[in-house]
């Protein structure tokens, strides 16, 4: 139990039906999606859909989305709805042309939003209302208007910078980014998702929504066609696990760092973590030092699933044994040699269980915030820039290739305890996503917190040669890191936020939690 003195928020309880995510007004849309007899992928589908005009910034029909799915008393179901590179895109003409990365911007790092065909198949499969219901509510707030909140507005006047000329037509106002209150409008889009609830798909993919979109990837120089856009299809895949202290963790496969976190987690499960102060210097330190050596894996070996060969390798106790026996107390290991990729922070994750105890985790991304920066002209879909997970290196599984997916950092996820309980959960923030998953299972699974408390801790995050600790650490800890060797350094933002919905196995009740980070909530009824 929190400790009431000091600040903080409280975990929602409810009994029937439970939504977390990082806007208050998609998290009320969802609740109400499930009071009017909704399930929860349609409460999830209605949610993702509406953060995509609350949060403009960090998501949006023109990305992409994974989903984890468990009904009661069935397997859990992965479904992979990231696009893939269009066909003619070559990593011999970009290194061509003199880039040894893709660049944010350039249209090979737009590759083909999946995000919408994973919506309607999810809903086709598992949905119970019709998807014009479902759809209504981010269709009357994109014409009425939503007022842009705290951290949204924080987000938007850090990164207006990277929106283009296509993009600020849309996404700002005078040139500038709008202020907190002001209300964000997107009307064009109201028609966008007017087409979807009548068409489906095709809707998006083909017709005037789809050659708009078409006609703004030409002016820049994209080489994607009418046949890459009506090609898009989504993937049912088969989830992969492990476990910690008897805590099961599910994730989805490759093209996604799933196993990343796996991995990571498999190597902390050979240190005493549960005996150290869990904001203490040691507890940080190791995670440093295993986070090192899960990435380093991972920018080497994860990739498209159809060009991937060594999943078996970094799923492997062994593999996790042979890395932790490289982490010693006394001293920092050099940076691990990695494969140079670009990554960012930027996407939202929401967690839905419903009364039936269908639970939904679902990650949706336009990458860079605000992706790529270029939106189409008429309806102004702004393209992610997913392809900036490539690498060009020539030979590498992840190389950039025609219809190839890259390595996606965004990985919903799922656990059970020992005890039976369930629970939905996730931790956005780009690269961080793998650390923050193995982070949070170990606040629950080694230090007994509660969902709410074990997002709430405050984090670190190594990663590119820094040791990034959030205020929440004291003085002395960043001394005795910095003695070990480690370069401290505190983040600009946060690091990452997370969600997550709670299944009581001795009750029954759900327990929702819902990072202070952002400007969201957990709701249930």
């Amino acid at each position: 139990m929190r400790d009431f003195h000091l600040p903080g928020r409280s975990a929602v309880f409810a009994r029937n039906g439970m939504v977390a995510t990082s806007h208050p007004l998609a998290v009320k849309t969802g609740v109400a999606v499930l009071e009017a007899g909704g399930n929860a992928v349609d409460a999830a589908i209605a949610t993702a859909i509406l953060l995509g005009q609350c949060e403009p910034q960090m998501t949006g029909l023109g990305g992409d989305m994974f989903a984890l799915i468990r009904k009661p008393g069935q397997d859990i179901i992965g479904l992979n709805a990231s696009g893939r590179a269009p066909a003619a895109l070559s990593a011999k003409a970009l290194r061509d042309e003199g880039l040894k990365t893709i660049p944010p911007s350039h249209p090979a790092a737009i590759t083909l939003p999946g995000a919408v065909d994973g919506f309607c198949r999810l809903h086709a499969d598992h949905g119970r209302l019709p998807l014009a219901d479902i759809l209504a509510p981010a269709i009357r707030y994109a014409e009425d208007g939503i007022p842009v909140a705290p951290r949204v507005g924080f987000d938007w006047s850090e990164s207006a910078g990277n929106l283009q000329a296509s993009g600020a037509k849309h996404y700002l106002s005078g040139g500038a980014a709008p202020s907190v209150g002001a209300t964000f409008r997107a009307p064009a889009q109201a028609e966008v998702l007017r087409r979807i609830a009548a068409e489906g798909r095709a809707g998006f993919y083909e017709g005037e929504v789809a050659a708009d979109m078409l006609a703004a990837l030409k002016a820049i120089g994209g080489t994607h066609t009418a046949k890459d856009f009506a090609s898009v299809a989504c993937d049912y895949v088969t989830p992969v696990s492990g476990t910690y202290r008897g805590y099961r963790l599910t994730e989805l496969p490759p093209n996604g760092q799933g196993a990343t976190a796996i991995l990571l987690a498999n190597i902390l499960s050979h240190f005493d973590l549960a005996s150290l102060d869990p904001f203490g210097a040691t507890r940080a330190h190791l995670e440093a030092e295993a986070t090192k050596l899960a990435y380093d894996a991972r920018n080497r070996f994860v990739s498209d699933a159809d060009y991937m060969t060594r999943l078996d390798h970094m799923l492997a106790p062994e593999t996790a044994e042979a890395l932790a026996g490289l982490i010693a107390d006394d001293r920092v290991l050099p940076d691990a040699a990695a494969i140079t990729e670009a990554v960012h922070r930027d996407t939202v994750i929401l967690t839905v269980v419903d009364s039936d105890r269908m639970a939904v985790s679902m990650i949706y991304s336009i990458f860079a915030s605000f992706g790529s920066g270029h939106a189409s002209d008429r309806f102004g879909i702004l393209f992610h820039n997913r392809g900036g997970g490539f690498t060009l290196t020539e030979g590498h599984p992840n190389e950039a290739g025609p219809g190839k997916r890259p390595m996606h950092t965004i990985i919903p996820a799922m656990l059970e305890e020992p005890d039976g309980s369930f629970m939905p959960f996730g931790v956005m923030g780009g690269q961080y996503q793998a650390a923050g998953h193995a982070r949070f299972l170990s606040n629950v699974a080694d230090f007994g917190m509660a969902p709410q408390m074990a997002i709430d801790a405050p984090r670190s995050f190594a990663i590119t040669g820094d040791l990034q600790l959030e205020r929440g650490y004291g003085p002395d800890v960043r001394a005795e890191l910095a003695d070990l060797g480690h370069r401290v350094v505190t983040p600009e933002t946060p690091i990452g936020g997370a969600q997550a919905v709670r299944i009581d196995a001795s009750t029954d009740v759900l327990q929702g939690a819902s990072d202070p980070r952002k400007d969201g909530c957990a709701l249930g009824y």
